[in-house]
């Protein structure tokens, strides 16, 4: 694991990233152990507490196992992490992860229909009115494929808030997090599924008029053509 002399302002922010860095790159791999937070002070050239708060943080993450008086062992964070790492995991030195990339998706395409499904069962007149409006947003960014994505999201966030699922809410937010950094890499694909203003137009009237059946064909309507271009670029190439 080379280590670099943290220089930055956060000190036990910037320990924190390089040592999750190489946990969720696999040059730190399950079972490892890291050195002792003295080594590490030594190696890093930070002070011990700023070592040791950085490790509170791997721990809570998921990514290591601090134990009092023994070596600080790193986990499989498949097993251990939660969706807090998945924007580490989405984009890393600047480069889009394939895999991951397609797991959001396929994740989007399982839960958006739900979503819609629970906001048009639970939703009341403001939150409608927010979500019509949302789409509206959509429309009117038409055009520029940045500001479109973004205005999706707000419009998405309005259906999750209408769904009144804490779950659905975590995953979102989460889910957003990983997304965002990648706007600019995905607008080529995504421009198609941001630019059908009358898609989010329809999905909000069904989610407005309180019709869960077209609320959810219509939000696969929507997410499905996009998703499904995507899933086969990210997909990789079977051997012939």
């Amino acid at each position: 694991m080379p280590l670099q002399p943290v220089v930055k302002r956060s000190v036990s922010a910037d320990v924190f990233e390089q040592i999750a860095a190489d946990v969720l790159s696999g040059e730190l791999p399950p079972g490892s152990t890291l050195p002792s937070e003295r080594q590490l002070a030594e190696a890093l050239g930070v002070s011990r507490p700023a070592v040791r708060e950085a490790l509170q943080r791997l721990a809570g993450a998921g990514l290591v196992a601090v134990r009092q008086g023994d070596a600080t062992t790193v986990l499989d964070y498949r097993h251990g992490s939660g969706l807090e790492i998945l924007p580490r995991l989405l984009i890393r030195d600047g480069v889009l992860e394939p895999a991951v990339a397609r797991s959001i998706l396929e994740v989007r395409l399982h839960n958006g229909p739900k979503i819609a499904e629970l906001a048009a069962i639970r939703l009341g007149g403001d939150i409608a009115e927010g979500i019509v409006a949302a789409a509206a947003e959509v429309a009117a960014a038409a055009g520029d494929p940045i500001a479109a994505q973004l205005a999706a999201l707000t419009f998405w966030d309005h259906l999750v808030d209408a769904a009144d699922s804490i779950v659905f809410r975590l995953m979102f937010t989460m889910l957003r997090a990983a997304y965002e950094p990648a706007l600019a890499a995905l607008a080529p694909v995504m421009s198609a599924e941001v630019g059908n203003a009358e898609a989010y137009r329809s999905l909000a009237a069904a989610v407005a008029a309180g019709d869960p059946e077209a609320a959810a064909e219509r939000a696969r309507a929507l997410l499905e053509p996009a998703t499904t271009a995507l899933i086969e670029i990210l997909s990789p190439e079977e051997e012939p």
